[in-house]
């Protein structure tokens, strides 16, 4: 993963919901396609680019009417015997959204409900599979059109400091506080950034107020800007069955 320019797209992304009508080029195409083979064998996933968006937001019920133009998706896809799967599709889904913003491209996730029957017609969704979410992709009007500033105002909250958003009884260092500033720009369902991060000798763990439902897909977001945003080459890990990241 290249986290400088990962971190770079951190800085640049913003949902966008409206889209103009120019296509993906192949070039950008394929390199999606590679980045999503790539990740698809790291997670177990089904991760899919697809090109038919008008057609999959007729199945929308909740969200096609806070998007215009729609040309193209990821769908995140994966095995519902998968009990990480909520935290997975947030985590590589992410690095998706990162990788088309570095590309010049917007993005938007998307939750709600659809109309399945539609939707295993447009995506390849095997019988032990769901649609988890997808992440609507393309290029955007340089500026944000007025329905899309309205969204905006109405469905956003106030920022959470970065120390809100972890606690420790001892100081911290520098990259940890860079992971975290990071973690404050993570996208999160209504922006509720719902992720707290923990900091004991060393040893990073992280909590959500829920744990079921989005918050999850949240986490998994999180983790991964915090990986970007301390600069270091780590990652959490497995230990004695808790995810753990250390310094």
């Amino acid at each position: 993963m290249n986290q400088e320019r990962y971190l770079k797209a951190i800085d640049e992304r913003c949902s966008r919901r409206t889209y103009i009508t120019k296509d993906i080029e192949m070039e950008k195409v394929n390199s999606l396609q590679r980045c999503i083979k790539n990740l698809n064998e790291m997670s177990g996933l089904n991760l899919q680019l697809q090109l038919n968006g008008p057609e999959l937001f007729k199945g929308f019920s909740s969200s096609y009417g806070m998007l215009k133009g729609v040309g193209a998706y990821f769908a995140l896809v994966g095995s519902k015997d998968d009990k990480d799967l909520l935290e997975k599709v947030g985590y590589f889904g992410e690095i998706l959204a990162l990788e088309a913003t570095a590309l010049g491209l917007g993005t938007c996730w998307i939750g709600g409900t659809y109309d399945r029957k539609l939707c295993a017609k447009l995506i390849d969704l095997k019988e032990n599979e769901e649609l988890v979410a997808i992440i609507t992709v393309g290029y955007t009007p340089v500026d944000k059109t007025f329905k899309e500033k309205m969204i905006s105002k109405l469905s956003h909250r106030k920022t959470k400091t970065v120390e809100e958003m972890y606690h420790s009884n001892e100081e911290v260092p520098n990259e940890f506080i860079n992971g975290m500033k990071a973690v404050q720009k993570a996208p999160s369902a209504l922006n509720k950034q719902p992720v707290k991060f923990h900091f004991t000798n060393g040893v990073v763990t992280t909590s959500t107020l829920n744990s079921t439902g989005y918050e999850k897909i949240d986490l998994g977001i999180a983790k991964l800007h915090f990986e970007i945003g301390t600069g270091l080459q780590k990652k959490f890990e497995i230990e004695n069955g808790q995810s753990v990241y250390k310094f």
